[in-house]
């Protein structure tokens, strides 16, 4: 229905934003990942968005990125999960790190986040395992095993790098390395890549 909006920010409210779209005021939930990217107040922003309606009310969700949008659609699909335990989830973690805590079914993870329990955790798990897809691969195949081999992935992303070169990187190292010297060997091979 309302797949994108272009328009000046008016106003700030977390985790709510009013846009104005040529005099037209929408306000657009969004999580913390996109409000912390916003521009400045009278700049313009460009949001992927999400539209729902219900019986009682008509709600548009908005992201930052494409890739946003298509994690809190697939969050919704998940039985017991609606867009407000959505933008949780997206809130509390980045796509990335969401993509290590399902491929290494990291539950304390996800119980970090309001309002999800062990139950919820365990379900968001198994229902996003191999289901789950960041920049074109599946979630299984993003991540690494290790924890020190997951905290080098993240720490790539972080740096901009994306899940294909991180992952390359990150087996590349020999399977010992400690975080802070397996960055350091990351970025040089990235930088010969």
């Amino acid at each position: 229905m309302i797949g994108r909006l272009s328009g000046i920010l008016l106003e700030k409210n977390p985790p709510q934003i009013l846009l104005d779209v040529q005099g037209v005021g929408y306000e657009v939930d969004v999580p913390m990942s996109t409000f912390y990217n916003l521009p400045a107040l009278n700049e313009k922003v460009v949001l992927h968005t999400h539209f729902v309606v219900r019986e009682d009310a008509q709600l548009l969700y908005g992201f930052a990125t494409h890739e946003e949008r298509i994690a809190f659609r697939q969050l919704l699909k998940i039985s017991g999960v609606g867009p407000k335990l959505a933008l949780s989830v997206l809130s509390g973690l980045s796509i990335g790190d969401l993509a290590v805590a399902v491929a290494n079914k990291d539950a304390s993870r996800l119980t970090k986040i309001p309002g999800v329990g062990k139950k919820t955790a365990e379900r968001l798990l198994l229902e996003l395992q191999g289901k789950f897809a960041v920049s074109g691969t599946s979630v299984a195949q993003g991540a690494m095993a290790t924890s020190s081999g997951s905290d080098i992935v993240n720490a790539l992303l972080a740096l901009g790098y994306n899940e294909k070169e991180a992952d390359w990187a990150a087996k590349q190292l020999p399977k010992d390395a400690d975080v802070s010297g397996g960055i350091r060997q990351a970025l040089k091979l990235l930088s010969k890549a």
